[in-house]
């Protein structure tokens, strides 16, 4: 067994694009370690040149003997396949020791293809996290992974082989692992990870979480319950003692809203995770409107308007104080007004009550007037807030 001599960690891709970006990875590599140094193209390796056919001799015309049948015809030589053959993929990948910072890994060597096997590169990330990070070691069957590991957390570990030639394998088998929260304790085993995590009722606030129950050396204390994001942040959202869980909706979420599942027994340690599951977001509908405004162009003519607009409060309680608000969708501006103190900012105008307007009754309505310009379009404002909250139209 050996430890990895180099390592490092870079920017983890999405599920489902890992396998892709780390092979056009290794295919840059393979391309660069072949090459010369003012080359990028692959070189047919001088240890395998190819063999040319043996000379063809001078025809000679021979005279059969009678009643003698001529021999079979020679078939025609052939040149052998001189392409370099890649390695197998290593096989059986295994941990053959799991402790709160460290994995040791074993597998099965790779078969060469045209060239000697030269090592193996590693690659593994924490569960739910965006980092990859990388070892490599050399032609051996076992090493010990101790870099960029923490305890009580999951990983996944895969790993390729290279050749002299810098040619690769495909990859292994992915091995995934759970590190203890202590070598010292008398519980190092984690618990087995909670099954069949599914989705059951969903209301429009809650979504009801089960899954299968673990199992555990010793005893499973309860469940942690995760929402992930989808991209790199986990969060504990509950920790449960049975194996169901009723969980909010969230209005929006600004990527994904999956959860997960872990079982942990007494000394803390904890299992590998469930799989992942999506609960929707709530469809908020919005309050019905307590106000309406009714605008009216009372009069116009090239260059200048008159309008009025009516605020009437339609909830069942009365505004102490109001403040409607609302866009010229035109080049209108408003050069005086009337029944309200008004504002205009760019396009929005602002109209606020006046002491002896201050309050809307339940079914009662105060109207504003406005006087202005106008250049290239005085089109009605369609949009409508009272004291920040819209209001219906007409």
């Amino acid at each position: 067994m050996t430890g990895a001599p180099s390592s490092s960690l870079i920017g983890r891709p999405r599920p489902g694009l890992l396998a892709a970006v780390v092979l056009s990875t290794a295919v840059l590599a393979t391309a660069l370690s072949a090459a010369p140094a003012a080359d990028a193209g692959t070189v047919t390796p001088a240890a395998y040149p190819g063999v040319a056919p043996a000379p063809a001799g001078a025809a000679v015309s021979v005279a059969e003997p009678a009643g003698t049948a001529p021999p079979p015809p020679t078939a025609p030589s052939s040149t052998p396949s001189t392409s370099p053959v890649p390695p197998s993929a290593p096989t059986n990948l295994t941990a053959s020791e799991v402790r709160s910072a460290s994995v040791t890994l074993t597998w099965t060597a790779a078969t060469s293809g045209c060239c000697a096997i030269a090592g193996y590169d590693i690659t593994y990330y924490q569960e739910f996290g965006d980092i990859v990070f990388s070892a490599s070691v050399g032609a051996v069957t076992s090493t010990t992974i101790t870099s960029y590991l923490g305890a009580g957390q999951q990983y996944t570990f895969r790993l390729i082989a290279r050749d002299s030639l810098g040619q690769r394998s495909n990859w292994s088998n992915a091995l995934t692992v759970v590190t203890p929260v202590t070598d010292t304790g008398p519980d190092t085993t984690p618990p087995s990870a909670p099954q069949n995590l599914t989705v059951g009722e969903v209301t429009a606030s809650t979504g009801t979480l089960s899954w299968s129950p673990s199992t555990d050396n010793v005893g499973v204390l309860g469940y942690n319950v995760y929402r992930f994001d989808g991209w790199f942040t986990s969060q504990l959202v509950a920790t449960v003692p049975g194996t169901t869980y009723t969980a909010p909706l969230p209005a929006s979420v600004p990527l994904r809203n999956l959860y997960y599942v872990r079982a942990r027994d007494a000394a803390g340690n904890v299992s590998i995770a469930s799989n992942t599951v999506t609960l929707p977001t709530t469809t908020t509908t919005p309050p019905p409107s307590t106000c309406r405004v009714t605008y009216r162009n009372q009069s116009e003519w090239p260059g200048g308007f008159v309008a009025t607009a009516t605020v009437h409060n339609a909830g069942t309680a009365p505004i102490d104080g109001w403040i409607v608000t609302f866009s010229f969708p035109g080049d209108q501006q408003v050069t005086s007004g009337w029944n309200a103190t008004i504002g205009q900012t760019g396009t929005v105008v602002t109209a606020r009550n006046v002491d002896w307007n201050r309050v809307l009754a339940p079914n009662g309505s105060a109207t504003f007037g406005v006087q202005g310009r106008w250049g290239v379009s005085d089109a009605p404002p369609t949009g409508f807030s009272l004291n920040g909250a819209p209001c219906t139209v007409g």
